[in-house]
């Protein structure tokens, strides 16, 4: 089993020397440089989950928020 967590898109960097793209993503609060080159359609402010620092697919904001709860949730 993996894990995937959701963060919300801050940037994206379109790498011209290697044809990379990728972004930092906030995990509430806690920034980390993502791979985006799997969702092509993925842009500032779209939320995706991510698993060993590469983005899977696109989530809708309110999914994002009940994963965001479960784990807070775990935390106490």
């Amino acid at each position: 089993m993996c894990l995937a967590v959701p963060g919300k898109i801050m940037t994206v960097v379109e790498e011209e020397n290697l044809g990379l793209r990728r972004g930092e993503v906030d995990f509430e609060g806690i920034r980390k440089q993502i791979c985006l080159d799997y969702i092509p359609e993925a842009r500032v402010g779209d939320y995706v989950l991510v698993h060993v620092g590469f983005a899977l697919t696109v989530v809708d904001e309110h999914e994002a928020q009940r994963v965001f709860e479960a784990l807070h949730e775990i935390a106490t």
